[in-house]
């Protein structure tokens, strides 16, 4: 008998016992064996629970593109800011429920939860992919979208060759009354004192508040107004400017401030998972190329390199708000309101 009649029957005879349910199905592909295992076991389970600070309709996003690939599996949520979820899962776990499979919040909280042991290490596979600042080296969570601090200005008051290239820039006379700042940027106020030290960023942020710069509240109104020509410059969100660049708005950034403070936003797996597979594969999903490309269609900055050609971060100097810094928060905020009055 050949080789070639031996395979041929080997075949036959395999896919005999697959049709007769004696063997499972050859994997899809692209499905490693760990993969298929998760799988088998999450369809048991049928349901993700996610607690997250992404607004809803983001959220219903990443969910219909997760249900799309995998329908045997129902994503729901809790949505709120990330202090109210801290506080909400505290209260939760006194009275002995663990009701959340996947955390998706705000790097600080993220750490408030872990030091609280809501949450345990999973480290997915597709975490290799992604930056060593952007991810936990305990493995507790990976980062999966991003909100870059930049300075945004208005091409109409300020030219792209006139627009400062740096923050000790923005010290000059001529920019005095010019930037607009957030009222609440404790987090930009700490990342800048992590990246130069204390005694510089403190020197610096002391010069800042001699140049009188008005102060709103939320980087979208500031992001908005210096649209409307109501301030030159504004501290606001890069993906704020790049939306108003597409609907034709008169604005751009400065991309060669350092640093660039970045806002983290990790997802994690709940210490007590009610559905432990399907929050693994839900994590998979949205750190996966083809997770991260939902979060750059929403207009969202994703941290995996090589996701959005608008934003390329390899690029800029990133430098992440380290979530061990929520320890120095009350410090950094009393610090924040004392310099700039507010």
């Amino acid at each position: 008998m050949t080789n070639a009649t031996c395979r041929s029957r080997s075949r036959w005879l395999a896919f005999m016992l697959i049709f007769a349910g004696l063997l499972p199905p050859p994997m899809s592909y692209g499905q490693d064996a760990r993969s298929a295992k998760l799988i088998e076991e999450a369809k048991k389970e049928g349901t993700v629970m996610c607690y997250t600070s992404m607004n809803i309709e983001d959220a219903k996003k990443l969910a219909d593109a997760f249900s799309a690939k995998y329908p045997f599996l129902r994503v729901e949520f809790f949505r709120s800011n990330s202090t109210k979820i801290l506080h909400r899962v505290l209260t939760e776990v006194k009275t002995g429920r663990y009701l959340f499979d996947v955390m998706a919040v705000s790097g600080f909280e993220t750490y408030q939860m872990i030091k609280s042991g809501l949450l345990q290490p999973y480290i997915s596979p597709e975490a290799r992919y992604y930056p060593e600042l952007f991810k936990d080296p305990r493995g507790y969570w990976t980062d999966y979208f991003d909100s870059y601090a930049i300075i945004g200005y208005n091409t109409k008051l300020v030219l792209p060759a006139q627009a400062p290239k740096d923050w000790p820039d923005v010290l000059d006379a001529k920019w005095k009354g010019k930037l607009m700042m957030d009222a609440e940027d404790v987090r930009w106020y700490a990342t800048i004192l992590d990246r130069w030290g204390d005694e510089k960023g403190r020197s610096f942020m002391k010069a800042l508040a001699k140049q009188d710069m008005p102060v709103r509240s939320g980087s979208s109104l500031i992001a908005q107004l210096v649209a409307a020509g109501e301030a030159p410059m504004g501290m606001v969100n890069v993906h704020t400017m790049e939306k108003m660049k597409d609907k034709g708005a008169p604005v751009d950034w400065v991309r060669t401030t350092d640093p660039i403070a970045v806002s983290l936003h990790p997802i994690a797996l709940a210490l007590k998972p009610v559905h432990t597979s399907a929050g693994k594969l839900f994590i998979d999903f949205v750190l996966s190329k083809e997770g991260q490309k939902v979060i750059v269609d929403m207009g969202r900055n994703s941290p995996r390199p090589g996701m959005d050609p608008r934003v390329d971060g390899s690029k800029l100097k990133l430098f992440p708000t380290r979530p061990e810094l929520a320890d120095r928060y009350p410090q950094y905020e009393q610090e924040y309101r004392q310099i700039f009055g507010r």
